[in-house]
């Protein structure tokens, strides 16, 4: 019985090392299986981004209409997305926006352009408080291509040649762009609002079309003839942003920008305040409507500055691209 007793003692003492001993292995091979991209216990990736896309299209057809108007065809597609990365009390935030439609109406032979807009925002901040940061932001702002005002042309019955000889350029790719780099604070006093105050913001407004800078005030070169493609400004920038998401389903997201420059009539602002609602009927379906407003003294419009201003709404199909694995 004792000579039994021993042998069973000696066999758990000899199982219970062989499972300490693979313990440390075991444990070696966990971690290195956690640490493989698409585990889900992995460390949490630095960067987070998402894309929305989406394309919005609209049809009028109109046969023995006793109330008039036009067969029209519109559409408008968009991109918007994010990539942020933050480690520590470091973040670098990066946002682009990118528009683009067209109508075609029967009332002119012709393709129009009802929407086009490129935006990129760059922003690197160091938290010094839970709400304040020091930042470094960058913008760039112009658009894809030659936008055109079609007067009805002077002559009867007009073709489309007649109508493409009418038309007056308005604006085109980098003209004009706005660019700029300012240095200054974010203060968040809640998660859905974030106000940067920059009073050291340099930039350029670039018309890189001879014949729009007079309409975009460019400055005059030493012939007093030629306008500069060009022009330097350096001033105070204030932005705010706010996102509202109301439920699964419903979102609003605003941004006002003021911006004083230093050196020509720092009283005088100029102002972007752009809105965006959205209302997703659908998994791939949304209601979006969308506001643009600008005041800016240095574009004249039939020989003035005028508060412009730019709405549309639209049905929408919308993919939200998967966030990319770093």
């Amino acid at each position: 019985m004792k000579k039994s007793f021993i042998m069973l003692a000696a066999v758990l003492m000899s199982a219970s090392a062989s499972v300490f001993a693979q313990n440390p292995a075991q444990d070696a091979a966990k971690a290195i299986a956690d640490a493989k991209p698409g585990n889900e216990n992995a460390q949490e990736s630095l960067w987070k981004d998402d894309a929305v896309a989406s394309v919005g299209f609209t049809n009028t057809q109109l046969t023995n209409w006793a109330a008039g108007g036009y067969n029209t065809l519109t559409l408008l597609a968009s991109l918007d997305g994010n990539a942020n990365y933050t480690d520590g009390p470091m973040y670098w935030n990066n946002h682009l926006q990118l528009d683009y439609g067209f109508i075609r109406s029967a009332d002119k032979p012709v393709t129009q352009k009802n929407n086009d807009r490129i935006y990129f925002e760059s922003k690197w901040g160091y938290k010094a408080t839970d709400n304040l940061s020091y930042t470094a932001k960058y913008n760039f702002r112009s658009q894809f291509t030659n936008s055109f005002n079609y007067p009805v042309p002077n002559v009867e019955d007009p073709n489309r040649k007649d109508w493409l000889n009418s038309r007056v350029l308005k604006s085109g790719f980098l003209a004009p762009a706005y660019t700029d780099l300012g240095f200054g604070i974010d203060w968040v006093p809640n998660k859905w609002l974030v106000i940067n105050f920059a009073p050291l913001t340099g930039g350029y407004t670039i018309v890189l079309d001879e014949s729009l800078r007079k309409q975009y005030s460019m400055p005059l070169l030493d012939d007093a003839v030629t306008y500069k493609p060009a022009k330097f400004e350096f001033g105070a920038k204030f932005t705010a942003d706010a996102k509202f998401t109301i439920n699964d389903v419903f979102s609003y997201k605003t941004q006002l920008v003021l911006f004083s420059n230093y050196l020509h009539k720092p009283q005088n602002l100029r102002v972007n305040w752009d809105n965006q609602v959205d209302w997703q009927i659908a998994k791939h379906f949304a209601l979006t409507f969308k506001t643009y407003l600008i005041y800016d003294e240095n574009i004249l419009i039939e020989g003035t500055p005028k508060t412009q201003f730019k709405e549309y709404l639209m049905i929408n199909y919308t993919y939200k691209f998967k966030p990319f694995r770093r």
